[in-house]
C-alpha cells in the first residue's frame, strides 16, 4: 500500500513540475493587439462583375427580349428590359452593341431571317427612342440558325423567339 501512495505522490510531483511557469529569462508570448477597427488587408476581389463589363450589362440590364409566335412587336416586359439597356448604355457611352434577331425552328429559312430582322429592328428602334445613338447599334438576323434551346417543344420555341443584345465594342468588354 505504501508503494501505491509513493507512486501517486511521485506522479503528482511530476505533473506539478511539468506545469510550472517558464524561467524568467524566457519572454512571455505577446498577443497581438485587439482593435475594434477592421484591419485593412489591401484590395480585394469585387463582389460582382466588373462595372462596364459584358457580365455587368447582362446582370444589371438583361441581354434579351422575347416575342410571341410570328410577332415582332415589343411587350411591356421587353420595353422594360430595353429601358434598362438604354440606361446602362447611357452610363457607358463608349459601348457599342449588336442586336441579333432570332426565331424558333418553325417556318422557312427566308421567313425566319426576315422575322428575325424585324425583331432586331424593333429592339433597335426602341433603344434609339430611349436616347441611344443609332451609330452605336448594329443589327443582324440569325433567323432559326442559332437556337438557344434545341428541343422541339413550345417552351424551347418561346426561348428562341428573341432579340439578344451583345456588347461588341468598348473599353470595358470582358
Amino acid at each position: 500500500m505504501n508503494i501505491k501512495l509513493f507512486a501517486i505522490a511521485a506522479l503528482g510531483a511530476f505533473a506539478t513540475a511539468c506545469a510550472s511557469t517558464p524561467p524568467a529569462d524566457d519572454p512571455e508570448p505577446i498577443e497581438p493587439p485587439r482593435s475594434a477597427e477592421p484591419v485593412d488587408r489591401g484590395p480585394s476581389e469585387p463582389a460582382g462583375p466588373t462595372p462596364g463589363s459584358t457580365e455587368h450589362f447582362v446582370q444589371t440590364a438583361g441581354d434579351r427580349v422575347f416575342f410571341g409566335l410570328d410577332r415582332h412587336d415589343l411587350t411591356n416586359e421587353a420595353r422594360e428590359t430595353l429601358r434598362r439597356q438604354a440606361a446602362w448604355l447611357a452610363s457607358y457611352s463608349d459601348a457599342r452593341i449588336l442586336v441579333a434577331g432570332n426565331c424558333d425552328e418553325r417556318g422557312t429559312r427566308e421567313y425566319n431571317l426576315a422575322l428575325g430582322a424585324r425583331r432586331a429592328n424593333a429592339a433597335r428602334d426602341y433603344l434609339i427612342s430611349q436616347g441611344v445613338d443609332p451609330s452605336r447599334i448594329s443589327t443582324v438576323s440569325y433567323g432559326k440558325e442559332r437556337p438557344t434551346c434545341t428541343q422541339s417543344n413550345e417552351q424551347c420555341w418561346a426561348i428562341n423567339r428573341n432579340a439578344t443584345t451583345s456588347i461588341v465594342g468598348s473599353g470595358y468588354t470582358n
